[in-house]
């Protein structure tokens, strides 16, 4: 047994690839439309995982768009997804450039959550040993629940 991917219902596929893509980093390794289905299925792997996404080698997160509306509520219910990143202070500091609210700082240099437009919980890990603690990190309040 192998894990493949998770899969995220999104409301808006514009909005869900400008958070996943542009703001967090993540790159489109396939792409499926399904007129028949009313449906479009995003594979999105980490940068440098594209050649192995494309061979379900690599964990992927599959955001289905379902083209006809539906309300998706309790996107806190399904958990969260994990990544780790090479800089946290870096990736916080781009995500809020970006116009993204920072729910949990990284105040430990360690840990980070972040919110998708659907109300998807990200967790970001600082990989490696984590970074000391600095500002303005370290004096950031929680924002929201993530």
């Amino acid at each position: 047994m192998r894990y493949l991917h998770t899969m995220v219902r999104v409301s808006d596929l514009d909005a869900s690839l400008d958070f996943y893509c542009h703001k967090l980093g993540l790159v489109e390794a396939s792409r499926i439309d399904n007129p028949a289905g009313r449906f479009t299925l995003v594979f999105l792997c980490a940068p440098g995982d594209e050649a192995a996404a494309r061979e379900t080698r690599a964990p992927m997160v599959e955001l289905t768009f379902n083209w006809d509306p539906e309300d998706y509520q309790g996107g806190r219910n399904f958990g969260h997804l994990a990544y780790a990143v090479d800089d946290i202070y870096a990736v916080c500091q781009r995500l809020m450039d970006g116009g993204v609210t920072i729910n949990r700082p990284p105040r430990d240099g360690h840990m980070a959550f972040v919110r998708s437009p659907d109300g998807i919980s990200i967790e970001l890990l600082q990989a490696g040993e984590r970074k000391a603690p600095a500002e303005p990190w370290v004096s950031m309040q929680n924002t929201g629940a993530w």
